[in-house]
């Protein structure tokens, strides 16, 4: 079973946690994909990790297209159809099931601050539970 672990969210800051959890999958060796909802959330999250901490380094790439290839263990797309060779997903936005088979572990949030937001990420820990994932809270 694949596991997804919820990152709580008291306040919008899904890009500090994006940094936060990317951060910690590189410091273990992984290589990860962060799916994000558009190009502009990408060109967002790609110049906040570059500033977001004076004393972090998180070699990483925001790749345009499908087609793009990269050797940098953090890779942000809008993609939702390969893998890049990661290991960890990150989902700033929802994706697929069957994209999310593809990783050995995947990271999804519940946006508790925003009433509709957090029905929404109810319903997709249900989900991930109902089709063979192993959904947890992260504490």
């Amino acid at each position: 079973m694949i596991p997804v672990e919820f990152i709580k969210l008291e306040k919008p800051e899904k890009a500090r946690h994006c940094c936060l959890l990317a951060e910690e999958f590189f410091s273990r060796g992984k290589r990860v994909l962060i799916v994000v909802k558009d190009e502009e959330q990408g060109k967002v999250l790609d110049q906040f990790i570059w500033t977001w901490r004076k004393t972090s380094f998180i070699p990483h790439a925001f790749l345009h297209g499908e087609e793009d290839e990269t050797v940098e263990p953090i890779l942000i797309s809008t993609g939702k159809n390969r893998d890049f060779g990661a290991s960890v997903l990150i989902m700033a936005e929802p994706c697929p099931l069957e994209f999310i088979r593809r990783f050995e572990q995947a990271c999804d949030f519940a946006e508790l601050y925003d009433r509709t937001l957090h029905e929404e990420s109810r319903k997709r820990f249900i989900l991930y539970r109902e089709n063979g994932f192993e959904p947890h809270m992260r504490q």
